[in-house]
């Protein structure tokens, strides 16, 4: 195969990956406008999990427009490692990961509903995460800082 025929094959891969994670990114937005609605719907847990799935969709977006051909992990600290990320996006990684099961399912307490369990405080910070992780990706896939 000729070097030619290599480069063609990497561009069009770089322009499907390019692709694919524009469809992730958009859904991690319009995920986040379900966070909000959710949490002014008093839906707290579930504006939690939303975020966490905010969060989740983005990087995945990031890690397809750095080139990776896929993410295997719902861990958003994980996955955060994995593109060596830190600083700010680790920290809210490590809050975000607490909702991913907790806010929804009732045998992560002793008893209770996961509902019962949430506050406005901490679905409001939640969202803010969300937002955070969509403004810094934002920047990382449509301006080059990848």
């Amino acid at each position: 195969m000729s070097e030619e025929n290599i480069e063609s094959r990497d561009k069009k891969q770089y322009h499907d990956n390019m692709h694919r994670a524009k469809d992730w990114f958009s859904q991690a937005e319009n995920d986040l406008l379900w966070a909000r609605d959710t949490l002014k719907a008093t839906r707290y847990a579930q504006a939690c999990f939303v975020a966490q799935q905010v969060a989740e969709k983005s990087l995945k977006a990031l890690a397809l427009a750095q080139g990776y051909d896929s993410v295997r992990s719902h861990s958003i600290l994980q996955i955060t490692k994995s593109l060596k990320i830190n600083g700010e996006m680790e920290m809210m990684a490590k809050r975000l990961d607490q909702y991913y099961i907790s806010a929804r399912y009732p045998d992560a307490y002793i008893e209770g509903a996961p509902f019962e369990y949430f506050t406005e405080d901490q679905a409001s910070e939640a969202v803010s995460f969300a937002g955070r992780f969509i403004d810094i990706i934002r920047e990382k896939i449509y301006h080059g800082d990848n």
